[in-house]
């Protein structure tokens, strides 16, 4: 209960104090963004991919060969 009052409070002193930020984001950043979050679910799937038979055999759908 704390946690969220203490939680609450930061965010409204966030608010409070904000200053003007003077940024500009390029049509590449968007593409860039999404570049990253398609470049680490394609990471993901192969490191799946590598250990696809420890996983398995880790939730119990098959059982574990040993070679």
């Amino acid at each position: 209960m704390f946690i969220l009052l203490d939680l609450l409070l930061l965010v409204i002193l966030i608010a409070a104090f904000e200053r003007p930020v003077h940024a500009y984001l390029d049509p590449g950043s968007g593409s860039m963004l999404l570049q990253l979050v398609l470049g680490g679910f394609a990471g993901l799937v192969v490191i799946a991919k590598l250990y696809w038979r420890r996983l398995l055999a880790l939730f119990g759908i098959r059982p574990r060969d040993d070679r």
